[in-house]
């Protein structure tokens, strides 16, 4: 079988990729090259992402072991273990430790005080007036803020870390090794607070986990900073990228704008509905490694072969979404990938969804004229999509 070069093209604005619909349809299981290096299979059905996500035959592990002829999707392939490249049970051992961090119920008692966090940010933008940069003004200060207070960050270090993370999520927007400069002082920083946090825990994530390590023997050290940067980095970077990516949205498609301000209950519909057709990564992913012959689609994935899922073509399926390219707040099945499947899917989903449901909803209330102001730029040569600045007018 041929393969192809994967990424197909450079994402372009918010629009996803037609080669990927066009194997969804013809060749759900295709053979590709990927762009640092090697050869793997690419799942686009629905059915196959799901069955690669969840099913332990597909290991993340397996991409770090010894002589591993792993294909790279990115300049700076990961080489030691976290939390995003083990199997269970190491998998399952760590993400207990977090798990009580980002509950349902945990999480909606922060939603009083997102709230307050955005309507802070909206008077300042109010007070300013028009215009404002919707990127700086909300979407990068709300989750910063929240995943700060919930691991015990300090704000005023923000600065630093989003300057680090940034490299860190880049493919080729920064050079290889300011990439891992910026990776190696994440790494610093979290240690530092580590010393910080057993010299005088408080009531926050990260505390939590100095004393799993210290008083429990549940983790590394190494697994420790690890994670701390992983929350740290995954806790505002997608989440703010999607609140700038949905407002984007929503102002260039006046009707369903029309339809959120006509009735703001379809809010958290409206999310999900977003989250499943927003096209927010733009690399090939993370590979998994076939443990055993495993058939996807009538194709035969050996043992030792890495397989890649694009979870953007899962979610416009027409064999499970309706209409899958149309906007439909009104979507009543809406089993979304988004947030993954299996033992990896997202812990901090609900986090996100509440921070989402807020922003969105409080802007179209706050300011029922809201309007693009000028053409929207979107950062290149990076993991995630998103508008470098989202001038607005009101």
């Amino acid at each position: 079988m041929e393969s192809r070069s994967y990424p197909f093209t450079e994402p372009d604005d918010l629009v996803l990729d037609p080669g990927l619909l066009e194997l969804q349809r013809d060749e759900p299981v295709a053979r590709v090259r990927l762009p640092f290096g090697g050869e793997a299979w690419l799942a686009t059905r629905y059915e196959d992402v799901k069955t690669v996500l969840a099913d332990p035959a597909f290991s993340r592990a397996a991409v770090l072991a010894p002589g591993a002829d792993v294909p790279r999707s990115l300049p700076d392939m990961p080489t030691e273990a976290n939390i995003l490249s083990m199997d269970p049970p190491d998998h399952t051992r760590l993400r207990k430790l977090v798990a009580k961090g980002f509950t349902l119920r945990r999480t909606e008692r922060l939603r009083e005080r997102a709230q307050e966090v955005v309507d802070g940010l909206l008077d300042a933008v109010e007070q300013q007036g028009p215009p404002a940069d919707l990127v700086e003004a909300l979407a990068m200060p709300l989750p910063i803020t929240i995943i700060c207070e919930m691991l015990g960050v300090p704000f005023e270090d923000r600065g630093r870390f989003r300057a680090w993370s940034d490299a860190a999520m880049a493919i080729t927007a920064f050079r290889p090794e300011e990439i891992v400069a910026a990776n190696d002082a994440l790494r610093d920083y979290i240690a530092g607070l580590v010393v910080a946090k057993r010299a005088d825990p408080a009531d926050d994530v990260l505390s939590e986990l100095v004393a799993a390590h210290d008083d429990e023997d549940r983790l590394t050290e190494r697994e420790l900073v690890s994670f701390g940067v992983a929350l740290l980095v995954a806790g505002h970077e997608t989440t703010a990228n999607q609140i700038g990516n949905f407002t984007y949205l929503l102002l260039r498609a006046p009707d369903r704008l029309a339809e959120l301000r006509d009735d703001p209950s379809l809010v958290p519909a409206a999310v999900e509905e977003l989250l499943r057709f927003t096209p927010l990564g733009s690399s090939a992913g993370f590979p998994r490694i076939a443990t055993a012959d495993v058939e996807l689609s009538g194709v035969r994935i050996a043992a030792g072969e890495a397989v890649f899922v694009n979870n953007l073509a899962a979610n416009r399926d027409p064999s499970v979404f309706d209409r899958p390219d149309e906007v439909d707040f009104h979507r009543e099945h809406n089993p979304h990938l988004t947030f993954g499947h299996g033992a990896h899917h997202c812990v901090g989903a609900s986090l996100a969804r509440m921070e989402l449901q807020v922003a969105i909803g409080t802007l179209l209330k706050r300011f029922p004229s809201l309007r693009l102001d000028g053409d929207v730029a979107f950062k290149k040569g990076r993991l995630i999509r998103g508008p470098q600045a989202l001038p607005v007018r009101w």
